[in-house]
């Protein structure tokens, strides 16, 4: 076996970013629901535990999840927040709007 196929650049193999979709996904749970004020509680956590990156909802979904990304992104300032969006304006211009405040 040719072990130059196998072997990676230092730089690969020294960073591990972690991506969290508790505040978006840990939703699709039948009966799973949180607050705005929730959300931040569990971002901040997030954050102390160093996540790199806390996708905090989608924002186009509702006015709800508009107000809780945009309460995230306003609370976080360690953690990059982020916001899904589908691939249209509307998706994209109410994540851009929610995630206004964010620091990063």
């Amino acid at each position: 076996m040719n072990e130059s196929l196998w072997t990676f650049k230092d730089e690969t193999m020294n960073t591990v970013k972690i991506f969290d979709t508790t505040l978006r996904d840990g939703e699709q749970s039948p009966g799973a629901s949180m607050t705005r004020e929730e959300k931040v509680r569990i971002a901040r956590q997030l954050e102390r535990l160093r996540v790199d990156v806390i996708e905090a909802g989608f924002p186009a979904a509702s006015p709800g999840d508009f107000e809780a990304v945009k309460a995230v992104a306003s609370a976080i300032r360690e953690s990059t927040i982020c916001g899904l969006a589908r691939a249209q304006e509307k998706d994209i211009r109410s994540a851009a709007e929610a995630l206004a405040s964010a620091s990063s």
